[in-house]
């Protein structure tokens, strides 16, 4: 199902790609100047992408999408009306980014095609839902001139995007639709809302003053960008730092290597199955790292620094250590919470938490091993502490994730 989903969306946006090129070959270019225009906006914009961090990932070359949205939109140029249709949108914006995109595929970082495919039919619809009516002059008829059609036009084309995001992402995945649409909907009012409303101000700009409008309008949104991807590039720098303070109790011999990243990986696999948001996907993967901080200050080692043996009291004991330790390297307040109360009765703890306790204890009784033994008696180990220990829905969460390909499907964090 997965498979076809993606399949039909790609093959769609193939189909569309060829009929505007074969199109636009045939009858030439209407307006070349404003098409050479856009053209050259949308290349500086895909040349001027990083494809670095969950921003760059859903939104990697924003001055691109502006540009293509903002052809999409325009219906004057300095006051006359403009006559390049849906067809020549579509050839030009394909056209444009393919040309922009070859430096990266010569370094050998080009973009997915999911990132294309979803330009294609995003613009598209936008060109659709404007070009013909806007032309006729029935859109002026049904819905007025103003800030409501801006707006109208606007909300379209973000559900259209984040529906196809969401499908990609799900086929790609196999995570649940709902909180995946949820999130591409969310991300929509960050850098989304800052394409959105460029393309929009572009277009009405080159109704007005001409093509001066397509260079002056795209400095605000390049310096929005940059300042993403510094954002990005701080909080992949706060991440590391995490990954490596988490890394100390493997190092000092608490630990089995590789534990808390595995604990982290299988959590947000079972996070995501149960619907959580991006930034409670965040706080439960800090905290999945840092769960086992507060052994650092036990004077005998828990052998193999399975917690999941100890008990209840010292457990407790060890938790709170860990969340006084994390208060102090600084992370957001939810991840300490989530770290002092990984060992308390499920009923007691976030959500967060219950997943920590459950993944952590799976990994234990497991010790490592990857055979279907191991981890179908784990699995019923933790199904007999259901009662008190841990959460019902979240063991089964985890039998899930772990039905459709084990803890080799899940990818695991990387070191520090």
């Amino acid at each position: 199902m997965r498979t076809w989903a993606a399949g039909c969306v790609r093959g769609v946006a193939g189909l569309l790609t060829a009929a505007a090129l074969g199109h636009t070959l045939w009858t030439g270019l209407a307006e070349p100047g404003i098409a050479l225009a856009f053209g050259t906006l949308i290349t500086i914009g895909e040349l001027a992408r990083r494809d670095r961090g969950d921003a760059a990932r859903r939104r990697p070359a924003p001055l691109g999408s502006a540009g293509a949205l903002a052809y999409a939109l325009l219906g004057q140029n300095a006051g006359q009306s403009t006559h390049h249709g849906v067809l020549q949108i579509v050839a030009v914006v394909v056209a444009a980014a393919l040309v922009g995109i070859v430096p990266h595929i010569a370094r050998g970082r080009g973009p997915a095609l999911d990132h294309l495919a979803r330009r294609v039919l995003t613009v598209t619809f936008a060109a659709v839902c404007f070009q013909p009516l806007y032309n006729s002059g029935r859109l002026e008829d049904w819905v007025g001139q103003g800030p409501y059609l801006v707006l109208f036009l606007l909300g379209l084309t973000a559900l259209c995007d984040a529906l196809l995001a969401a499908v990609l992402g799900w086929a790609r995945t196999g995570w649940p639709f709902a909180p995946l649409l949820r999130d591409e909907m969310r991300a929509q009012l960050g850098i989304g809302s800052a394409i959105c409303a460029t393309g929009v101000v572009m277009a009405l700009g080159v109704a007005v003053a001409g093509l001066w409008a397509v260079p002056v309008f795209s400095v605000p949104l390049l310096l929005t960008q940059m300042s993403f991807h510094r954002i990005t590039a701080i909080r992949t720098t706060y991440r590391q730092t995490i990954t490596s303070l988490a890394r100390a109790t493997e190092i000092a011999g608490y630990t089995r290597p590789g534990h808390s990243r595995r604990v982290a990986a299988l959590s947000c696999a079972v996070g995501r199955e149960l619907g959580l948001s991006e930034r409670e996907l965040t706080v439960l993967e800090y905290a999945a790292l840092m769960h086992d901080i507060g052994q650092l200050s036990l004077v005998d080692p828990v052998p193999a620094g399975a917690t999941a043996e100890l008990p209840a009291a010292e457990a407790r004991r060890i938790a709170a250590l860990g969340g006084e330790v994390a208060r102090q390297t600084g992370v957001p307040a939810e991840v300490a919470v989530v770290v002092e109360l990984q060992a308390d009765p499920y009923r007691d703890q976030p959500v967060a938490a219950r997943i920590v306790r459950a993944v952590n204890a799976y990994d234990d009784l497991v010790g490592g091993a990857r055979h279907p033994g191991g981890s179908l008696e784990a699995l019923e180990r933790l199904r007999l502490g259901t009662g008190h220990d841990y959460q019902p829905e979240v063991v089964e969460c985890l039998a899930r994730v772990l039905a459709r390909g084990g803890r080799a499907r899940v990818v695991p964090v990387p070191p520090g």
